[in-house]
Order: C-alpha cells, then sequence, then structure tokens
C-alpha cells in the first residue's frame, strides 16, 4: 500500500487545493441534540489488543475489541493513522474491519438510497410483521434469548454493544420475529454512542440479507449455537441478564426452528 494513504493527510501544503467558503455559524450541541451523559470517554488504548484481535475478538465477555468506535465517529483518532497501526502489527484482520468501515461509506455515498431503502430493491417486497410487542421486548432485551438479550440490555445501559452480538441481535430482529430493519437500525442509532450512519445501516442490511454483499438470505443466526461458540461459560450473559437461568427469566418469544422457516417461506415468496 503506498504510504501516502496511510499518513496524516498533508492539509497546509494542500490547502490551496480544498473547498474555500465564509466561515459559517456552527449550531450548539443542544441545537444537534446532544445531551450531556456520565458515560466515560474511553482512552485511545488499542496497540496492546492487535496481537490476539483475531482469534479474541469474537468472544463478548473478553474485553478484546478495541472500542475506538466512537473516537473515529467524532474524528478524535484518524483512520490513516489505525490503519498504519494494523499494517504494522500485522494485524489483517482488524484492518479488514477497518476497510469495511470505509466500504460502507464508499457504499452509502454512491447509493444514497439505501440510507432507508434496501440496497438490493427486491427485498422493499419483504411482508414484515411488524409486531410492536415483540419489537419492545427485543429493544429492552427480554425475548427469552439470552445473547440476543444480553446484548440489548448492554446497548442499553452503556450505549455500545459487542459487534458479534450487534450481528445477532440485527439478524434476530430481521429474521426471527420479520421486523423491518429500519426498526432496528433506528433503535441502534437512537443508543449507540458509535453509531455512524453507514456501517449502522450497512451493518443491518447485512444482517438482513438486503445489503449489497453477496450472502444468501437463508442465513440465519442460531442465537443458541452462537451462546455456544462464543459465551460457552455464559459470563457475558449472566453479566447483563442476571436472572437468567431462574423463573424470573422470559421464555423464548419465538422457537428457533418454526422462526427460520417461517422468513425463509416469507422471503423466498417476496424474491421469487
Amino acid at each position: 500500500m503506498n504510504d501516502f494513504y496511510l499518513k496524516p493527510y498533508p492539509t497546509k501544503k494542500y490547502f490551496k487545493n480544498f473547498f474555500n467558503t465564509r466561515h459559517l455559524k456552527l449550531p450548539t450541541l443542544k441545537e444537534m441534540r446532544f445531551e450531556r451523559s456520565n458515560i466515560e470517554f474511553p482512552k485511545i488504548s488499542y496497540k496492546d489488543k492487535l496481537d490476539d484481535y483475531a482469534k479474541e475478538r469474537d468472544f463478548p465477555a473478553l474485553e478484546s475489541t478495541t472500542r475506538i468506535g466512537l473516537h473515529l465517529r467524532f474524528g478524535t483518532l484518524s483512520i490513516r493513522k489505525a490503519a498504519a497501526d494494523a499494517i504494522e502489527a500485522k494485524s489483517n484482520v482488524w484492518l479488514s474491519e477497518l476497510a469495511w468501515r470505509e466500504f460502507y461509506m464508499m457504499i452509502l455515498w454512491h447509493f444514497p438510497y439505501a440510507a432507508f431503502d434496501s440496497f438490493k430493491k427486491q427485498y422493499d417486497k419483504i411482508k414484515w410483521r411488524n409486531n410492536e410487542q415483540e419489537f419492545k421486548a427485543w429493544c429492552e432485551g427480554n425475548t427469552g434469548y439470552p445473547l440476543v438479550d444480553a446484548g440489548m440490555r448492554q446497548l442499553n445501559e452503556i450505549g455500545w454493544m459487542h459487534n458479534r452480538v450487534r450481528m445477532v441481535t440485527a439478524s434476530f430482529l430481521s429474521k426471527h420475529l420479520l421486523i423491518d430493519w429500519r426498526w432496528g437500525e433506528a433503535y441502534f442509532a437512537e443508543k449507540l454512542l458509535d453509531y455512524e450512519m453507514a456501517s449502522n445501516v450497512g451493518g443491518w442490511q447485512w444482517a438482513a440479507g438486503s445489503g449489497n454483499d453477496a450472502a444468501p438470505y437463508f442465513r440465519v443466526f442460531n442465537p443458541e449455537l452462537q451462546t455456544k461458540r462464543f459465551d460457552a461459560k455464559f459470563e457475558y450473559i449472566k453479566k447483563w441478564v442476571p436472572e437468567y437461568g431462574t423463573k424470573k427469566y422470559a421464555q423464548p418469544i419465538v422457537e428457533h426452528t418454526f422462526a427460520r422457516e417461517r422468513v425463509l417461506k416469507v422471503f423466498k415468496e417476496a424474491l421469487s
């Protein structure tokens, strides 16, 4: 890769090439609907995570992700700096994750309709159930699927969710409950401190099968298998769902096999 693309952009040297405009009145934080929060802004400390990132990043009970999303969102960390560090550490998996973020930005720039409609337009024919009570249960983390519930409760409490669990919760809403991915995307937009539209929309459309990737619509995550693979000791689940394993915990909102057969039928009918 050309070193130019990994170094800080020489803005002073090439300032004359930038678009110049008169100074504009900047809106206040209140006008931009920001509110003061007591949530601690994470420090930029990721280099010690890169050696084991590839093998540990999918386990939500571990502190093995870099947590730089908030810094990338607000510009307190340069994507060029992060990419350069990934290459220096030979962390190709982390570099690929950074590339996905840029890829989704490119997609949204060239296909702006994808912010609100399915990238694959035939997916707008899906007959979503959009059950409001089930959506409420998903939002609150009361679906009876512990990995899904742990993720939603983590999101609601700290404004962040582990990426593996983001995929599981998004798949569950769009596939198990047949609720429009836009409902979930909007909820994540409201709650995520590291929210960035292109990545959020891209991730949700990936989960729903309506995005620009080649993954088939019949990819339906099994939350129980995901738990066995990535939280076998229930460490993450028990942290966020303390009543798990007791009579107080919710019963499953839908049976997995039934939900999978239902969504495959609905999708097949809409896409045929």
